[in-house]
């Protein structure tokens, strides 16, 4: 079984997508803001990542450049997960080391098409 690991500081966002992820047999892990995922990375490395830009503590993109410059013998795939939508944003997620964003509010079909892009589904 593949395992996400979903950072975000909202719960309902938490909630939706392990629902979503467990419909999609994925085992299922949450944190609450980028140094909990980074613990979590720590102890046990996730297939895939679903990450918020916005949060507390850490943010999303200080979190990727964290684990993106990490010794981790393996890197999991990360798809960044948030309302920032300009091209800015993007760019600057895929360059910190992002595989694929999905724009929030999202569903399971547009969840399941960026992680079959990350070839996780």
């Amino acid at each position: 079984m593949k395992s996400c690991l979903v950072v975000d500081d909202s719960k309902v966002i938490r909630k939706v997508a392990r629902h979503i992820l467990e419909t999609l047999n994925f085992a299922v892990a949450e944190a609450e803001d980028g140094r909990q995922a980074l613990t979590h990375c720590e102890s046990s490395m996730p297939d895939v990542i679903l990450l918020d830009w916005n949060m507390p503590v850490m943010s999303g993109m200080e979190f990727l450049r964290a684990l993106r410059g990490s010794a981790a013998e393996s890197q999991p795939k990360v798809v960044f997960c948030t309302t920032e939508n300009d091209i800015g944003h993007i760019r600057a997620a895929i360059a910190a080391g992002a595989d694929e964003y999905v724009m929030k509010p999202f569903d399971r079909d547009t969840l399941h098409s960026k992680l079959q892009i990350v070839g996780l589904a």
